[in-house]
């Protein structure tokens, strides 16, 4: 009887540890699958997807401070291009000089006051012209914030009978605003002027 008990006892034993074992062994199994998935979750979401052509294109996110000349190089070139790509077309002109004045303080609606009072977007209309314009380089300097920038550019002003060229230099400030869909890059142009815009050459149309 007593060696009944011992083997009872012994059994029990290794059914305690065996038992101990495969709880331990869930114990480690199931921390490892919560690790790798707060892993692949911390992963993906360093991920950016951009839909582009029908393609989802990766991205890969970085601090701003790395973007800065880039982005603030576009911020003014697309400023510029909304700002002084017209066409005879009311509609097409307010377009694009509302979306520009997003990306820009009153220095610029003052500007577009001004034009507008000159009746040179009337003329534009009934003159049938258009106004397209090439931005050849924008410098930024970082030393100082706000950033002052300078804009190098050649305006193409196209009559039904001429292409007259013009080079445009425009400088300001730039200053950090929160983004949104009306201004992605998150800058606002500030104290914005003309320094240069002068006549390079014209060309008979055929």
């Amino acid at each position: 009887m007593f060696t009944k008990m011992k083997n009872i006892d012994t059994a029990f034993r290794h059914v305690r540890g065996f038992t101990m074992l495969i709880i331990a062994a869930c114990i480690l199994l199931s921390g490892f699958a919560l690790y790798k998935s707060f892993s692949l979750v911390a992963g993906m979401q360093e991920k950016v997807y951009i839909l582009a052509n029908g393609k989802a294109l990766e991205a890969y996110a970085s601090d701003r401070k790395d973007n800065i000349p880039v982005e603030a190089r576009d911020h003014v070139k697309t400023f510029h291009k909304l700002f002084f790509t017209l066409d005879p077309d009311e509609k097409v002109i307010r377009f694009n000089v509302t979306k520009a004045l997003y990306l820009a303080d009153d220095s610029a609606k003052r500007v577009y006051d001004d034009l507008k009072e000159n009746d040179y977007y009337s003329g534009i209309i009934s003159g049938n012209v258009s106004q397209t314009i090439v931005v050849d380089s924008v410098q930024v300097s970082l030393n100082d914030y706000p950033y002052h920038f300078r804009c190098y550019a050649t305006q193409n002003i196209i009559r039904t009978t001429s292409i007259a060229h013009r080079s445009l230099i425009t400088e300001g400030n730039l200053r950090n605003v929160s983004r949104s869909d009306n201004n992605p890059h998150g800058f606002l142009i500030e104290r914005w002027n003309t320094i240069e815009n002068r006549d390079l050459s014209t060309e008979n149309r055929k």
